[in-house]
């Protein structure tokens, strides 16, 4: 097979790769998984750093432009650099990370070195005790101080906060204003049900119409950027700001249509929908000793059932929504 392009069933490109190398985090965050946190895969059952490796530089033959490294907390696993390292020598991959952002400030001129110039960074609030209240660790000060280094250093910083009621929704206007100074897109998230208990509610009070209408309300002036392919903020600018802002709407489900993404979790879990509890288990498949050519063929026929939204992925589970987000990789 002569590196097969990705499409889905439905003709949508698949040309992102969102890559969880640990189901491990440092942080406790109410909307990820429970205070006791969950019980971590030990270390044989992950793919190991080679493993991810190769499957990487498989999809990328197969038309991967971008590879998002996401968690739990990357930097928490050993081995990081050595693998991003691996990852910079594949021409022509966009190599991007998630972070909470408590140990990344002992990484910043490795990343620059490295080339990785896009990090996504989670902070939910700019108060240390709602930060406290919402991560259940008192990490504020040192987020806040790489954040800023971050920003000073150069690197594209997108902020990403979930909306949560009676949490933060003070931190919508302010973090709005964080922009106003600082040039960043801040990226406000309607909660999901991946905190290892399942969504409470039915309905969100905070989803991305009220976000909206909640910062419109003190910037009218406000101007949509178009939607673009692929993307899932509805992003917004605000005259006379350095960064801009925009919302996700991961639990109402409006961007569906566009997605190109790949999802693979820590242990090898193919996800074709960040709804669905998992499609194919690529670590079994591939330490049973298969070719490349096996690996492409085998998700080829993966995304040509893909599911055609994120409604469709849910009502298709074996069972509800009960995992962590920690262990899919957001």
């Amino acid at each position: 097979m002569d590196n097969p392009q990705l499409f889905d069933n439905h003709g949508r490109e698949l040309s992102y790769l969102r890559l969880a190398v640990t189901d491990r985090c440092n942080l406790r965050c109410t909307y990820c998984m429970p205070a006791e946190g969950i019980n971590y895969l030990p270390e044989r059952e992950l793919l190991s750093w080679e493993e991810m490796f190769r499957l990487t530089r498989i999809m990328h033959e197969m038309g991967i432009k971008k590879v998002r490294i996401t968690g739990g907390e990357p930097f928490v696993r050993n081995g990081l650099v050595e693998f991003l390292t691996e990852l910079a020598g594949l021409s022509d991959l966009e190599i991007c990370l998630t972070t909470n952002g408590v140990f990344i400030g002992d990484y910043i001129d490795t990343l620059q070195i490295l080339g990785v110039r896009h990090i996504n960074l989670s902070l939910d609030s700019l108060d240390r005790d709602r930060f406290h209240q919402i991560t259940r660790r008192d990490d504020f000060a040192k987020v806040y101080e790489n954040l800023i280094c971050l920003i000073d250093a150069g690197f594209q910083v997108k902020i990403n906060a979930v909306v949560m009621q009676g949490k933060n929704e003070e931190d919508i206007i302010a973090l709005t204003e964080f922009a106003r100074t600082h040039p960043v897109s801040v990226r406000f998230i309607e909660e999901m049900p991946f905190n290892g208990c399942g969504l409470v509610e039915e309905k969100l009070f905070w989803d991305h119409v009220r976000i909206l209408e909640r910062i419109r309300s003190q910037f009218p002036d406000l101007k949509a950027r178009p939607f673009l392919f692929g993307e899932t903020a509805k992003t917004y600018d605000i005259p006379g700001f350095k960064g801009n802002f925009g919302i996700i709407a991961a639990f109402s489900r409006t961007f569906c249509g566009t997605c190109n993404r790949i999802r693979l979790t820590a242990k090898g879990q193919v996800k074709t929908c960040l709804y669905d509890d998992g499609v194919f288990d690529l670590k079994a498949y591939l330490r049973g000793g298969v070719s490349d050519e096996e690996i492409k063929t085998q998700l080829m026929t993966l995304f040509k059932a893909r599911s055609l939204d994120g409604f469709e992925a849910e009502k298709n589970r074996k069972g509800v929504i009960t995992e962590s987000m920690t262990t899919i990789g957001g």
